[in-house]
């Protein structure tokens, strides 16, 4: 299965509320479409930015539908149906095949803390529930309290459908030796925004990115110099957007895009509880560095 297709600015989409915390799908299909038409190759809906903890399985398959009518066949739709539980994440992972998307991203689970021969029994798992949907593995220990090694991502990189990593540990030597360990095919993308640029140079292929709803042609561009010897270009890129990355994480994800998303007319609505807006200092600070960057 190859994973070349998959593109290099992937963007994790944000689930759009109505004033009453319902999804609006009207919003998620409009901003899916203006997501493609600035520089996203693909979109992973229902992740961690996409609110997946407060989403239902209805809710999820629904925007899952609503979004490949939109955008399939312009970019990749990738399923955010991980799960703590193996059993739920085989059950999400078979509806999202048989809806016809590209891929499914599968997080580490979380809370639980299974050792490694355990995370590793759940992808092998996932994977043969759902043979002919490729998937994409996703390291975030932060989030999970537990971090995947790069042994056993290379021993799930054997796996003919699990074809890439999404790798948000925040460490460029796992990135090093995942890509030591791996087969080129095997597709590594930074899940950290500020990281992109660094894990290119030890060979990654990408981002997973937030910042993309407001830089995707930017955030091509950097990684188009840097995979064709412009690299000065690059790093001018990669520091211009430098205070748009730290500025999306100054709180928890999705909280700062959201607002951002906000400030530039999106009827995203707020986040479900128990997550909230972002206070009002910090969303004065948003502004001025989308202002700078001429975002609003």
């Amino acid at each position: 299965m190859s994973n070349a297709s998959w593109g290099r600015v992937i963007t994790a989409m944000v689930t759009p509320f109505t004033a009453d915390g319902q999804v609006n799908y009207g919003v998620a299909e409009e901003l899916a479409a203006h997501l493609v038409e600035h520089g996203s190759d693909g979109l992973v809906l229902c992740g961690t930015t996409g609110e997946s903890p407060t989403l239902n399985w209805e809710e999820e398959n629904e925007l899952f539908k609503v979004v490949k009518q939109a955008v399939g066949g312009k970019a990749k739709i990738i399923a955010g149906t991980g799960s703590n539980s193996t059993s739920e994440a085989i059950a999400a992972t078979q509806e999202a095949a048989k809806l016809g998307l590209d891929a499914s991203l599968q997080v580490v689970p979380y809370y639980n803390k299974p050792p490694q021969a355990g995370i590793e029994q759940h992808f092998r798992a996932i994977a043969a529930a759902a043979p002919d949907l490729p998937m994409m593995l996703y390291n975030i220990p932060g989030r999970t309290g537990q971090n995947m090694t790069p042994e056993t991502i290379a021993r799930l990189a054997e796996v003919e459908n699990i074809v890439a990593v999404k790798e948000a540990s925040g460490n460029l030597d796992e990135a090093c030796a995942i890509r030591t360990l791996t087969p080129d095919t095997f597709a590594i993308y930074s899940g950290e925004d500020s990281l992109t640029l660094p894990m290119l140079t030890v060979g990654g292929m990408g981002v997973v990115s937030v910042a993309s709803h407001l830089v995707g042609k930017e955030m091509q561009g950097m990684i188009e110099a840097f995979v064709t010897g412009k690299t000065s270009l690059a790093v001018e890129i990669q520091l211009k957007l430098y205070p748009l990355f730290k500025i999306l994480f100054c709180t928890t994800n999705p909280i700062p895009i959201k607002a951002a998303l906000r400030l530039q007319g999106w009827q995203v609505g707020s986040l479900r509880s128990p997550l909230c807006d972002l206070p009002l200092e910090l969303e004065t600070k948003l502004a001025r560095v989308l202002e700078n960057l001429a975002l609003i």
